[in-house]
């Protein structure tokens, strides 16, 4: 089984994902929040690329979630913080997200065959389901307007583990995927404090959301695989 990661968007190309199962990584936060809105009991996360596809695919009784470039939407009742999707606010509604990397990502992913919504929050999961669909794998990290993100990389990298540890046959990776496996293997001491260092760490910090970083950091945590 081939199993490869492409480090951000710019690198994806859409022939890269035929007949393959992807897997979208935006630890911070887009996919780490899809996972939280769907483990709380939303009914659905449909992700659009724009805020005008947001706004008409809005349907009577949704929610628009979303922000760019780390600020909610001006309109949007909520923003890009996972831990805003509570039971409360979006049990049994459809949410209409659109971030400024993940669901782009997701966009980017859209010819392949199964494509699955990944994060340190649900990694284990993450892995067996994708496993199940018996296809060779891609991991997609979103980045950051078009460049790596750590905090991705670092996700990519305990997936190509639990991809590894649980698939019956070898594995076989990209030099990408081998750095962003001996990169997790090396934080996974200290990756909460690894990721609070990174740029997107200190970044959403700053503005007020360390506590996001902390739970998105958190790993295993729901077996929730959108």
């Amino acid at each position: 089984m081939l199993v490869d990661v492409i480090s951000s968007i710019a690198e994806a190309r859409s022939d890269l994902f035929l007949n393959r199962t992807a897997i979208v990584v935006d630890v911070l936060r887009a996919t780490s929040t899809i996972i939280t809105a769907l483990e709380n009991g939303s009914s659905g996360v449909l992700a659009v690329e724009t805020v005008c596809q947001a706004k008409t695919s809005r349907q009577p009784g949704d929610l628009l979630g979303g922000e760019r470039f780390c600020k909610k939407i001006a309109g949007f009742e909520l923003g890009n913080s996972p831990l805003e999707y509570t039971e409360e606010v979006v049990g049994g509604k459809r949410v209409v997200l659109t971030t400024t990397n993940g669901t782009r990502a997701i966009q980017k992913s859209a010819k392949a065959a199964h494509l699955l919504a990944g994060a340190l929050l649900n990694s284990a999961s993450c892995a067996e389901a994708a496993l199940r669909f018996r296809r060779d794998i891609i991991i997609l990290c979103s980045g950051t307007q078009d460049e790596f993100a750590l905090e991705d990389g670092l996700c990519a990298g305990l997936l190509v583990e639990e991809l590894a540890n649980r698939c019956t046959e070898p594995i076989v990776v990209n030099d990408f995927a081998a750095a962003m496996l001996h990169a997790y293997r090396s934080a996974r001491p200290a990756l909460q404090e690894i990721i609070m260092q990174s740029s997107n760490g200190r970044k959403l910090a700053k503005i007020g959301f360390e506590e996001d970083v902390r739970y998105c950091c958190e790993v295993n945590r729901t077996s929730v695989v959108p």
